[in-house]
């Protein structure tokens, strides 16, 4: 999975509308050559494709372990459209500038995630009510947002419609240093957590005779989760599917039982550039969003594995 991020990396780096050798990347990275396309254009893109998708794929982790559900993911739950709702309202009502969108995209992630964990909660935590409920929230959240958009000046309204397909393009370093702190911040919160969230995920009486605490461990798998999803939301849009397809498929790759962080954040980066790098070749010259081709690969994600949980039912 290393190699094939770094493959994938590389790759990104000499791809544009003039490729650039290996030894032209390499020159630039070390800097024994000034190469101002590879260092401010391709660099803080290839970071981003990694960062983000190793954040969404956390992300889905923490929510499928939360929910024990390979469909509670944070786009299938709400979340995504949740962080987008918060992004319209500072786009329509606000200037929609930068600091406007990340609170915006975060105060709509906790909103919606609230919700749902309220409606959910009865006499207990129930993973597979969380999701039921979850996809009824995001299919109304989903209705709030276009009605938003239809409400709009159409010049907003084309610049919001735009922003919700999801999308590298035009990412560089300013738009990057916060977001990439804030993530780092909490995949380290979220690490050091990492072996009491796998025993959750045994249950919740192993997890209790073990000393963990459930409640507070809960809370802060919700907050990183939707930290995460807000933050990669109010810099490239809602991007569909990378949260949900990553952790399956590192698991898978990984072996393991459980649904463990690391290969969901590998598997995550690499479906993220992968796809990035699809988005700009695809139609070259032009550069579709990421999020079409994500949600295109995706689609088909879905329904292999809706097909194969009815068959298991």
């Amino acid at each position: 999975m290393v190699s094939a991020l770094l493959g994938l990396g590389l790759l990104g780096l000499c791809y544009g509308a003039s490729w650039s050798s290996p030894g032209e990347v390499l020159a630039a990275l070390t800097g024994t050559e000034r190469s101002v396309v590879i260092l401010e254009w391709r660099l803080p893109r290839v970071l981003a494709g990694l960062v983000f998708g190793a954040a969404l794929g956390v992300a889905g982790a923490i929510f499928q372990n939360l929910t024990r559900n390979p469909m509670g993911s944070p786009d299938v739950i709400g979340l995504d459209a949740g962080a987008y709702t918060g992004a319209l309202v500072a786009i329509t009502v606000l200037s929609g500038a930068s600091a406007q969108l990340a609170v915006g995209s975060v105060l709509g992630g906790l909103v919606v995630a609230a919700l749902i964990y309220v409606l959910s909660f009865d006499r207990g935590f129930s993973g597979l009510r969380l999701v039921v409920i979850g996809i009824a929230v995001n299919a109304m959240v989903t209705a709030i947002n276009s009605w938003i958009v239809l409400r709009a000046e159409l010049e907003v309204a084309i610049a919001a419609v735009g922003w919700s397909a999801g999308s590298l393009n035009g990412v560089g370093w300013p738009d990057l240093w916060i977001p990439f702190s804030v993530i780092a911040v909490l995949l380290i919160l979220m690490a050091a957590r990492a072996h009491a969230m796998h025993q959750a995920s045994l249950g919740d009486a192993i997890a209790v005779t073990t000393g963990v605490g459930l409640d507070r461990l809960r809370l802060l798998m919700v907050l990183v989760g939707v930290g995460c999803t807000a933050t990669v939301t109010a810099v490239a849009g809602p991007i569909a599917f990378i949260a949900l397809a990553a952790p399956q498929i590192g698991r898978r790759l990984a072996g393991a039982a459980g649904v463990p962080l690391l290969p969901a954040a590998l598997t995550g980066a690499v479906l993220l550039q992968g796809a990035d790098l699809l988005a700009q070749m695809l139609l070259a010259p032009v550069a579709l969003p990421v999020g079409v081709v994500s949600t295109a690969i995706g689609g088909c994600y879905l329904i292999w594995l809706l097909t194969k949980e009815v068959r298991r039912a």
